[in-house]
């Protein structure tokens, strides 16, 4: 009787009459732990607290009071019914949900921190009505839920430190949970302490935690990081209420002082040619870059102090692109179009604003970008090469004769805009073979240089090219010479690379007088300048020999941040490049800057396994080049073959229904080895682990296995002799009499410290599964 009542009490098997089974089974679900309580209420704040980080909100300030006054009554009303507070709750959700679709219908855009703060609502209403456990586990999910938003939310590190504590928190809200869900007694005093958390093996949940830190660091490592944006809802900011009439004409750059009046951070004493009030040269802004205007004056001199400016989640990396300039003024450049600009209005429904295209031959690819703004910019808005649609929380939008995009208010913090670009594929082969025939508008406005140096430039131009060809015809082993546009801009802007340099003080360059020209300075005079300065050189002496190209100005992608998948851009990445065109195949960079890539990045680059890179680029650096070699190519080779095999995978679906049916056919067989070979090599890991154990100890753990196969396993909270017990009413009386010899011998090896004749044991268990398999 004694053993069946302890039974009873672990498998909760009611006994007695209904009535008090009735009563019990309502009490039990009524949960006393102030611990759990405490701990559960601590992930929601957690929750709480990172949605505020990640979006830069004050949900806390209101919520976590709320939440824990909630939560101190639910405990003190738990065994009260508390019917005018439910209905209470009732009112107060229905109407959260209306306050939530009024937000809704009145802004467009992102719609996560709306759902964020809906969910945050909910979550202090239902803090006043948890009497049981399971309502407390509904609050570990809406804590688990928030801090899932703020990760999706989340620009920087800062989000970090809340994850570690929130995991932190968690083991142990685990730990009393299932200790509640087992019908444990809670611990001691209700106190999280060492001295009295024994039971839940404080130690164990430091090493759990750290376990789990390890391999979560781990996975994120190896985790691909595969193209986003699946679906086509972008993040876009709160509206902009614009005043007045947008024309795109003027573009608003803080940077510059006009009629007196400064901007930036005051230091600034030069206009936007370049020139203060006494008609002297000036200097650069210390925050904003000079060339971000209609007009760009590079005799400025001075140096911008860093500072990050934007932060961009993008497919692939590039250059974000601001402006061009297509009219060389001898010491800088001009928009010579600068009104000539187009206007584009989004419906009053949407977020998405439509730009033309233009008709290129050369393969593209969809990128989608999204810029979050940190410190305040011009009005023009950086986007990659051939954009075709913006998302863009103002109602309207220019677009110049460059391609550049205006917006009509300065570009300020906290702003969030969308782009998808149709990236033109850079094939050196098919670009190469481009034809020389130039249309009309292009010859009028990229052709142009200064007559008073044009003849020169020329010359120096023609006379490196035909240096190289001579040297090229010289050498039996190459005979290849300069016969394209492209070759040419190439080896061009290698040229100026190699020999050409900054001046030795970045200060040092003296100003131009008025009669002076850069491009004929930098050639003749000064053998070098500043990074801006080769690209307008290579711009002007492509002109020269007949190749269009104009000045394109941009950001540089940025650090990579793997962890937050996002580039950080500063004000310093700003820089200007050359940008050629070829008919049929559209406009393409190049960069002759020394220290900077020679083809800008571009769309063939990807950061799919960006965190294993670079950790296998630091092992790289320890390693002999031949080691290094081979194995670069044999990982090479490893992820090109799997890549081919994804892709070929994701191409059926688009080849009909035959196609999709073969795609599922080789989905499932695919499917279908991978779980036998997960079930085969889970089998060998437990081979494994028995191996090790003792004799005893292993033929113990083979019998629970094996009962746990048939659905009879032991429960957690039964001795093996309470179990052996049991096993008579579950088993026929010959395997419940083997079970009960083994649980028997365990314990006495175990907790007696006997030698049992184990080997007897096992024979006599081999012997009943033989003869199990053989009745079947």
């Amino acid at each position: 009787m004694l053993n069946l009542s302890r039974i009873n009490r672990f498998w909760r098997v009611p006994v007695g009459n209904g009535r008090q089974s009735k009563q019990r089974s309502s009490l039990a679900e009524v949960e006393d732990s102030i611990a759990l309580r405490v701990l559960v209420l601590g992930l929601v704040v957690l929750g709480i607290v990172a949605t505020d980080i990640a979006s830069e909100t004050t949900f806390s300030l209101w919520a976590v009071p709320l939440s824990t006054v909630g939560t101190i009554w639910s405990y003190y009303r738990r065994r009260n019914a508390n019917i005018p507070v439910k209905f209470c709750i009732a009112i107060g959700m229905l109407i959260a949900l209306g306050a939530f679709f009024g937000r809704f219908i009145g802004q467009l855009n992102d719609t996560r921190l709306n759902l964020a703060q809906l969910l945050i609502e909910l979550q202090v209403l239902h803090s006043y009505d948890t009497p049981r456990r399971k309502d407390l586990g509904y609050s570990i999910v809406i804590g688990l839920i928030l801090l899932g938003v703020a990760a999706t939310l989340s620009q920087t590190m800062a989000f970090a430190p809340v994850l570690l504590v929130f995991l932190a928190v968690a083991l142990p809200t685990l730990v009393l949970d299932y200790r509640s869900r087992l019908g444990l007694k809670p611990l001691k005093k209700e106190k999280l302490t060492k001295k009295n958390f024994t039971s839940a093996n404080f130690k164990v949940l430091i090493v759990n935690f750290l376990v789990i830190l390890g391999l979560g660091l781990g996975l994120f490592a190896v985790l691909p990081r595969f193209p986003g944006y699946q679906l086509r809802s972008f993040p876009v900011s709160t509206p902009i209420q614009l005043q007045g009439e947008f024309t795109g004409r003027s573009i608003i750059n803080p940077g510059y002082v006009r009629e007196g009046n400064g901007g930036g951070d005051g230091n600034g004493d030069a206009d936007a040619t370049g020139q203060g009030s006494s008609g002297e040269p000036g200097t650069v802004d210390s925050n904003f870059y000079y060339g971000f205007n209609s007009e760009m004056n590079q005799n400025l001199r001075g140096e911008m102090k860093p500072k990050v400016v934007m932060r961009v989640r993008s497919q692939a990396e590039g250059f974000w692109r601001v402006l061009a300039f297509d009219q060389y003024t001898g010491k800088g450049w001009k928009i010579s179009r600068n009104d000539d600009v187009t206007t584009l209005r989004r419906s009053s429904w949407s977020y998405k604003i439509d730009l033309d295209l233009p008709l290129i031959k050369t393969p593209t690819r969809e990128v989608v970008q999204t810029y979050n703004v940190v410190s305040d910019l011009p009005n023009l808005i950086p986007a990659l090469s051939y954009p075709k649609e913006i998302y863009f929380p103002g109602p309207v939008i220019a677009v110049d004769q460059e391609g550049g995009l205006r917006s009509p208010v300065q570009l300020s913090e906290g702003m969030t805009y969308t782009v998808l670009s149709e990236v033109p594929y850079r094939d050196r082969t098919l670009l190469g073979k481009a034809d020389t025939k130039y249309p009309k508008e292009i010859k009028d406005y990229y052709l142009q240089i200064p007559p008073e140096i044009a003849d020169k430039v020329r010359q120096k131009t023609e006379a490196i090219l035909a240096d190289y060809n001579r040297q090229r015809v010289s050498r039996t082993e190459d005979v290849r010479t300069l016969n394209s546009v492209y070759e040419k801009t190439l080896y061009l802007a290698q040229y100026l690379k190699q020999n050409y340099s900054f001046p030795e003080n970045p200060l040092g360059l003296p100003h131009l007088d008025k009669n002076d020209d850069l491009v004929e300075s930098f050639l003749f005079k000064h053998q070098g300048g500043y990074p801006d300065h080769f690209s307008t050189v290579l711009t002007v002496m492509l002109r020269s020999i007949g190749i269009p190209a104009r000045l394109v100005a941009g950001f540089a992608p940025g650090e990579f941040n793997p962890f937050t998948g996002m580039y950080i851009v500063k004000n310093t990445d700003a820089y200007a490049m050359t940008e050629v065109y070829f008919p049929k195949y559209g406009w393409f960079a190049f960069d002759p800057i020394p220290n900077h890539p020679l083809i800008p990045p571009s769309i063939e680059e990807y950061q799919t396994f960006s965190v294993l890179r670079q950790f296998w680029n630091w092992i790289a650096g320890w390693l002999p080049s031949p080691v290094t070699g081979l194995l670069n190519g044999l990982f090479g080779t490893l992820f090109r073959w799997l890549f081919r095999a994804i892709a070929w995978f994701f191409s059926l679906f688009s080849q009909g229904w035959i196609g999709i049916f073969t795609g599922l056919i080789v989905g499932t067989i695919t499917a279908f080895f991978g779980w036998l070979s997960w079930v085969q090599w889970k089998k060998w890991l437990n081979r494994k682990w028995l191996k090790k154990l003792p004799p005893m100890e292993s033929l113990y753990q083979q019998m629970l296995q094996w009962t746990a196969e048939k659905g009879l396993g032991k429960h957690p909270a039964q001795t093996p002799l309470e179990y052996a017990q049991v096993s008579y009413n579950q088993h026929p009386r010959e395997t419940a009499q083997v079970i009960d010899e083994i649980c028997q011998a365990y314990v006495s090896w175990r907790y007696g410290g006997n030698s049992p004749n184990w080997q007897e044991l096992q024979q006599r268990w081999k012997e009943l599964q033989k003869m199990k398999a053989i009745s079947r």
